[in-house]
């Protein structure tokens, strides 16, 4: 590829034609919650850029996102990696390593300064000046502060890159923490998870690609168009909820119904995602619908919180105490409901009689 080559460039010489190319961003627009009038935007935008560089640090972690982004399934990671960005280093899926691994990075880096895009996967060890994680004789801290120091941006994909996650949870022995603690000084996009969605990852690298800029995000960091909504206020059972109808069992009637499970355990009300939308696995499923209740892994310290078989306890805060009190008026129009009914039968009867 020509050093200079554009995307547009790319994927003419590929034989993608501008008709294809509409479609792809067209996709990317309706995941990022855009007007249908941006995927025109993203279209040229992306037709005129260079291939974006992206460096892939990988810490304290389980692999788990960097399988969620390979089962992605609009973009592909082949249309992610080949022609929308330039991944220069990523230590599960590169084929060098060792040395020569190193040195792609520091070469990226170098010819990219200011421009690529650091994402980091898994939590960051801070005890005893980082011993707990290392690579290549350096700390995870080292080797992060190191590679952010130029970068454009940052994107933290995982609960554990994003607040800690799993390493983070009580003892913490490692003294994890989230990146967001350690780096202060460039723009950082959380996108947690665990695993985060797939689609949630190339929606925001896309939107970062095609417009050079960071998304709406929270007041976690997080890109509003896939956790602006609480999994709750998507959720197909939400009807049941509302009705005051819940599972009180994961084998009873109610789960046999497919009745709200916020009396087994689910924190969807308190989680925002867009798992209830965007789903699993190419949009099959997610676990709601798969029968099991939300564990709220897109949240800071989900691990710590509690039992996840345990309904929402009313002092959760302002939000906890709000579900509480909506379940218990859900409960009492679900039970004034079916009064009503028997009400109707029994007049029904009655006048059959009469």
């Amino acid at each position: 590829m020509a050093e200079h080559e554009t995307v547009g460039e790319l994927l003419a010489r590929r034989g993608i034609t501008r008709r294809a190319l509409l479609k792809y961003t067209a996709y990317l627009a309706s995941v990022m919650a855009l007007a249908p009038s941006a995927s025109k935007v993203m279209a040229q935008a992306l037709s005129e850029t260079r291939r974006q560089s992206v460096i892939w640090l990988s810490f304290q972690e389980c692999t788990g996102c960097t399988e969620s982004l390979t089962r992605s399934f609009s973009p592909t990671l082949e249309d992610l990696i080949f022609d929308l960005i330039s991944l220069d280093y990523h230590e599960t899926l590169q084929a060098v390593s060792g040395a020569a691994a190193e040195e792609a990075r520091l070469a990226a880096m170098e010819e990219n300064k200011g421009k690529y895009v650091v994402v980091v996967d898994g939590s960051v060890s801070t005890k005893d000046g980082g011993v707990y994680s290392t690579n290549a004789g350096k700390t995870n801290l080292e080797v992060l502060k190191e590679t952010a120091a130029d970068a454009l941006a940052v994107i933290s994909v995982g609960t554990c890159a994003a607040f800690g996650g799993i390493p983070h949870a009580n003892p913490n022995p490692t003294g994890a923490v989230a990146v967001s603690d350690i780096i202060k000084d460039k723009p950082i996009i959380n996108i947690p998870g665990c695993p985060p969605i797939a689609e949630a990852i190339a929606g925001t690298v896309g939107y970062l690609v095609t417009f050079g800029s960071i998304p709406e995000l929270d007041d976690k960091g997080r890109p509003k168009s896939f956790f602006g909504d609480s999994i709750h206020d998507r959720c197909y059972r939400r009807p049941f909820y509302d009705r005051g109808l819940f599972a009180k069992s994961f084998d009873d009637e109610g789960a046999r119904k497919g009745w709200c499970l916020y009396e087994v355990g689910c924190k969807g009300p308190v989680t925002y995602n867009a798992c209830a939308t965007l789903k699993w696995n190419g949009g099959v499923s997610f676990p709601i619908q798969s029968g099991h209740g939300c564990l709220g892994c897109s949240e800071p310290n989900f691990w710590d919180k509690g039992s996840f078989y345990r309904a929402l306890p009313a002092d959760t805060g302002v939000n906890g105490g709000v579900v509480a009190g909506a379940a218990v008026a859900g409960a009492a129009v679900g039970a004034a409901s079916a009064w009503m009914a028997r009400r109707r039968k029994e007049r029904a009867i009655e006048e059959a009689k009469s």
